[in-house]
């Protein structure tokens, strides 16, 4: 039989494979699912990979627990330089700008620089998010945004029985504010641009490549003098009445000549009276709040106007006015405003009831700033790449769907060298992610090795899983059956940020109670213990203790483990959500396992946990079965001896 993830090992189907494909419609929409009739369903690991089993089943490949954030194709973003530009135009490499914790606590959430890693479109159900101030943010009702209690996703009817945080009127959004329109360069900007920096000495060579510009435009060769002809005294005289556009230029000019942004404080200078009254006059008109001060320490004496409102304000400004000096003008490094005032509170979510092509992106930090508002970036698993198809939307979005798995099974528990060995379900793919609902493939299956008393083991983050609860009743009668859940925190905060599209833990939680007072033994993978967020003492007696109170009949503590590609994903994550704990990481997961030294300590919090819990009769157990394949295999090989709590490698494919 085919190994499940040997190395080297190519698409388990090819191209003409594919016998149908299925767009999603309905609970499903946003899904395609890529029908195949595959050559066979239980596949063999390999010894060297170590793992607690030999046998597995699959039905699907890719995983829709991973959450979908889609943007409408029009959403500015801001980027790195502190221009901001539409989501659909954004492309890998492009530099924008995301957040970052900062701090001794990782209490302060500052602007950082990132990068676009990947970008994808779909079409979904659009959602209108109004705030107070009149932005209004065109969504996915998956997509989420971080509000002042954390991230929100735009609806609650996305997961489970809609108990995922959404956004409800009256939350406030986590804002850097709203982006003004960029100005038109016109004929008066142009103008205004050219009376601000004609006037100043300026060597900046962006600022000469403008003013040559715009001076070629109006027909005026460049360097000129201020005293030359009607045309150029035109072109640069103080308007008796400026225009919007002109002020705007001005300023932008202003600013590229003598101003300055740094350590949190934007000023523009100038020696020049008049200059300094339009300066003024024209921050004022646009509604800035400033203070005008001389400063006589120089040579000559200055007038600096600062525009005050902090980085709000600041962003304002280069937005309206679009200075070309953007190294002055970026945010990166500035405190985040925390979103309380009242231009940032929520005051409706409206479902549009079309249904509209929109963007996403992957970004280095996990964030990126949409309409001046915080918002989450999708991340996409590698482990559609080794099926031909990209590690970014298509992990999410393309299911393979095996749809002969039933009839498959039923003809290879039929061969004679089949020998009735145990097989585990859940190995790298939840099998009770959502199109469970649609195929019931996984509740055939469970049928077919009930029916063949065939022993089996389930390992799944779903409730859906309590559907199957009568079938596996009626299996468990005849076989060996064992279901285990992944619980890895019940810490909300934790549960959010890592595996936002699962049930809420304490619903597994109860999942775990119901099975075993049904008579089928159903034991808890404390996994994944994040290390500096959820493997603490008090984590991990906190989900053990809830475990032994539901009569877990095994409880194994899992670290963390970050495979090839998986891990660059993650770290990508960790800078965004955690920087803090990047550069321990980075000494730490030299590999993708934790040091064994580090490993076996957690392993002994589990075991004191489950010991001061009640629960020194429950073992670590094997997370696939009564019978410790592991074991019989290593005697097979003349290796006996004790198994180690150790992590089965596939149990983490929806982490993010």
């Amino acid at each position: 039989m085919e190994e499940e993830d040997g190395a080297g090992q190519g698409a388990l189907f090819s191209e003409e494979e594919i016998v149908d494909r299925h767009v999603g419609t309905g609970e499903y929409r946003g899904l395609e699912f890529l029908h195949v009739r595959a050559k066979r369903i239980v596949n063999e690991v390999p010894a060297a990979a170590h793992l607690p089993f030999r046998w597995t089943i699959n039905a699907y490949r890719g995983c829709s627990h991973s959450c979908v954030y889609c943007l409408a194709p029009d959403t500015p973003v801001l980027m790195a330089d502190g221009t901001h530009r539409p989501i659909s135009e954004l492309a890998p490499g492009d530099e924008i700008v995301g957040t970052a914790r900062t701090g001794a606590d990782a209490s302060e959430r500052r602007f950082v620089r990132t990068g676009v890693v990947a970008t994808w479109r779909t079409v979904r159900p659009a959602w209108r998010v109004r705030l107070a101030d009149g932005t209004a943010l065109v969504a996915s009702g998956d997509h989420r945004f971080l509000s002042t209690r954390g991230w929100k996703f735009v609806t609650g009817d996305g997961c489970g029985a809609g108990d995922r945080p959404h956004l409800v009127p009256g939350d406030s959004l986590v804002a850097s504010g709203p982006f003004p329109e960029q100005p038109k360069h016109d004929d008066d900007y142009r103008r205004g641009y050219l009376c601000a920096v004609v006037r100043a000495v300026c060597t900046d060579r962006r600022v000469w490549v403008r003013r040559s510009a715009y001076l070629a435009a109006a027909g005026v060769a460049d360097p000129p003098h201020p005293s030359r002809g009607a045309r150029m005294a035109g072109l640069i005289g103080w308007p008796d009445e400026p225009t919007e556009s002109w002020r705007k230029g001005f300023l932008a000019g202003a600013f590229d000549a003598e101003g300055t942004y740094a350590d949190g404080e934007l000023r523009l200078a100038t020696g020049e009276d008049t200059a300094a009254c339009v300066i003024a006059e024209s921050l004022a008109s646009f509604g800035f709040d400033l203070a005008v001060s001389a400063d006589d320490g120089g040579p000559y004496p200055v007038t600096i106007a600062r525009v005050r409102g902090g980085q709000r304000e600041h962003q304002r400004f280069f937005h309206l006015v679009d200075p070309v000096i953007t190294p002055h003008r970026t945010l990166a490094g500035e405190a985040l405003d925390d979103g309380v005032r009242a231009g940032q509170r929520v005051v409706a979510i409206e479902l549009l009831g079309v249904d509209i092509p929109m963007c996403d992106i992957t970004t280095g930090t996990g964030d990126f700033v949409a309409n001046g508002v915080v918002s989450h970036n999708c991340f996409a698993r590698p482990t559609h790449d080794y099926l031909g198809l990209n590690i970014g939307s298509d992990f999410d979005s393309k299911i393979v769907v095996k749809v002969n798995a039933v009839e498959r099974l039923r003809a290879e528990l039929s061969a004679k060298r089949w020998s009735g060995d145990p097989i585990a379900m859940g190995t790298n793919t939840d099998p009770y992610q959502r199109c469970e609902g649609k195929y019931h493939l996984t509740q055939g299956i469970i049928r077919v090795l009930g029916e063949r008393a065939n022993p089996f083991s389930i390992l799944t983050k779903s409730t859906l899983i309590l559907r199957d609860l009568p079938l596996l009743a009626e299996a468990a009668a005849r076989t060996d059956v064992r279901v285990n859940f992944s619980i890895g925190t019940l810490d909300p905060e934790v549960w959010k940020a890592t595996e936002p599209g699962t049930p809420h833990p304490l619903r597994r939680v109860e999942a775990v109670r119901k099975f075993n007072d049904a008579g089928i033994p159903c034991g808890v993978l404390v996994a994944p213990l994040i290390p500096g967020m959820s493997d603490s003492r008090e984590h991990i007696d906190a989900v053990v203790a809830a475990c032994v109170d539901a009569g877990a009949v095994s409880i194994m503590g899992i670290p963390l483990h970050l495979r090839k590609g998986v891990k660059d994903h993650f770290m990508a994550w960790l800078r965004g959500a955690r920087p803090d704990l990047v550069a321990e990481y980075e000494r730490r997961y030299r590999g993708s396992h934790l040091p064994k030294a580090e490993q076996e300590a957690i392993g002994a919090l589990v075991r004191r946990a489950r010991a001061e819990a009640g629960g020194d009769g429950i073992p670590a157990g094997n997370p696939t079965s009564h019978i410790d394949v592991r074991a019989k295999r290593a005697d097979a090989a003349g290796q006996a001896g004790p198994v180690a709590e150790a992590e089965p490698e596939a149990a983490q494919q929806t982490l993010l």
